[in-house]
């Protein structure tokens, strides 16, 4: 499968954004998908996940009452809905396919990952 993310920008803090994951290939509705990010000079990290069907995510506590994913599967596709951004938002958010028919946190569970879509949130 191939994942391709989109929707990254430039805003100010308290703006919002719309990332889309495309899904291409060897598609399947039966995996969890998840979203991640990259600070400069950090670590990867977890951000949200939904399960295969949709009805079950989660998101990082730094994000919550803020961020929410959902999946449309007809269309192969993920979004994640972010508002209230913040500076500390800033990174490139990845969207990655679990393993799993969950969403995970752990990167660990994951086996495709898109490109990344650059995010900057100006304070």
């Amino acid at each position: 499968v191939q994942l391709q993310a989109s929707g990254g920008g430039s805003v100010q803090a308290g703006g919002s954004l719309r990332l889309s994951c495309a899904a291409s290939g060897r598609t399947s509705s039966n995996n969890g998908m998840g979203w991640f990010r990259q600070a400069p000079g950090k670590e990867r990290e977890f951000v949200a996940a939904v399960s295969w069907r949709g009805d079950s995510t989660h998101v990082r506590d730094s994000v919550k009452g803020r961020f929410t994913i959902s999946r449309d599967n007809a269309k192969n596709m993920i979004y994640l809905q972010m508002n209230s951004l913040k500076p500390e938002d800033t990174g490139i958010y990845y969207c990655a396919r679990s393993r799993l028919s969950y969403g995970s946190n752990r990167q660990a569970d994951y086996d495709s990952w898109g490109q990344g879509t650059l995010v900057t949130v100006s304070s």
